[in-house]
């Protein structure tokens, strides 16, 4: 099928929840793309940061095969090998003692809210409230929709769930003045992805390790955007000395494919017991083996060090624009999670690079976004460096 085919089938067939652009991707092959009529994309998005081992690993796509031979799907009521392996080396990696599988960063987020409000409620303590920040992004379900501080995202879903709080990221006082009595947890984003690339200060995360210490409440990070070796690290908070008592995952875990998780240490994971949370297609065998190819890949294939050494180059690379640029006001992030913000709407920036065949995104309207999978090289660097340059001369020109 060509181009035009497939848009048309999606347009006559599919809800119409995404603005999609005008080309269907049909091949992936490390940090490319081509669509249906064969024509070739540089990507800088990674499935939004899912691909972080690339597209196709050979790794993953190895795994995949040998796991669909011999079993696709069994019930969660049996044990299963790769799932039981995946576990293992997410803990040995991490702070945690648990995991529980699901099936997409919502679904993970889900179970941190509902494991926050069954540990409190094993205790007898009737704390609910969960503080989350503004411009924080953490799902599409009722739970999610609800902790997430951004009001576009919630418009037409009203009432929300009233157990959440927002505070501004960065502002640990702000955070404090909203504990009470019925506080159980604080959740947030170690890095901002979709609310425009936002780093926390340096003790920020620090300081609300201290709150949940001093007031006996739970620390909780959501990591699907940031986690999987996107910072550098294994998981971002590496990065800033402080530990969760949860952490999500979910994005680049699978290598590509769809899977969640939620990690949590032996006490506080000890609150779900059987049947108080559950997943049918959670850490099915397919996407357990997947995921456990592409974190032995990011591990032992040098991904995480070329990250922080590309990341380095890249973020160089994109600060030199401020320069030359009127419109660039400010390049902010870690590793290979980039953001650039600018005075002129991103969107059109964003349409100019598709068409020159490099995929980018924004987060946000004044944010351009860059998460290229941990494998690119500083050639790849240039490479898009030229292409953005080049749609960035004609919106100065076009400014006078």
């Amino acid at each position: 099928m060509t181009n035009a085919e497939i848009i048309a089938l999606t347009q006559n067939n599919i809800v119409d929840t995404y603005t999609r652009f005008p080309v269907a991707i049909v091949k992936g092959r490390g940090t490319r793309l081509w669509d249906a009529n064969g024509r070739e994309y540089l990507d800088f998005v990674s499935g939004i940061a899912v691909c972080n081992t690339g597209h196709n690993h050979p790794k993953v796509v190895a795994a995949i095969q040998a796991q669909a031979e011999n079993l696709l799907h069994v019930s969660n009521l049996y044990n299963i090998e790769p799932q039981a392996k995946l576990g293992a080396l997410l803990n040995a990696n991490s702070f945690a003692d648990r995991v529980f599988f699901c099936n997409s960063g919502s679904e993970a987020n889900e179970a941190a809210i509902k494991l926050s409000r069954k540990y409190f409620s094993s205790r007898g303590d009737d704390r609910f409230q969960i503080i989350t920040m503004k411009k924080s992004f953490h799902g599409r379900t009722f739970a999610t929709l609800s902790a997430t501080g951004q009001q576009k995202v919630q418009v037409g879903f009203e009432p929300l769930l009233e157990t959440f709080a927002y505070a501004p990221f960065n502002d640990i006082n702000a955070v404090e003045a909203l504990i009470t009595d019925r506080t159980a947890a604080i959740l947030t984003e170690p890095i901002q992805g979709e609310g425009g690339v936002n780093l926390p200060d340096a003790d920020y995360l620090k300081g609300l390790r201290r709150l949940c210490d001093e007031n006996g409440l739970l620390l909780i990070f959501d990591e699907v955007q940031v986690g999987a070796g996107r910072t550098g690290k294994l998981f971002a908070y590496e990065n800033y000395g402080v530990e969760p008592d949860i952490m999500t995952l979910a994005k680049g875990l699978g290598g590509g494919v769809a899977i969640g998780a939620m990690l949590a240490t032996e006490q506080v994971a000890a609150a779900l017991t059987p049947g108080t949370h559950g997943s049918t297609f959670g850490g099915n065998p397919l996407a357990t083996a997947a995921a456990y190819a592409a974190v032995k890949a990011i591990l032992e294939e040098g991904m995480l060090d070329n990250c922080k050494k590309v990341g380095a180059y890249l973020h160089d690379r994109l600060g030199g624009l401020r320069e030359k640029y009127s419109f660039v006001k400010e390049v902010r992030g870690k590793g290979l999670i980039l953001g650039v913000e600018i005075e002129v709407p991103a969107a059109p920036i964003v349409t100019g690079c598709l068409e020159r065949g490099l995929l980018i995104l924004s987060a946000g309207e004044f944010v351009l976004r860059f998460l290229p999978a941990l494998i690119v090289t500083e050639a790849e660097v240039d490479e898009m460096m030229a292409v953005l340059t080049a749609v960035l001369d004609e919106v100065e020109q076009a400014r006078g």
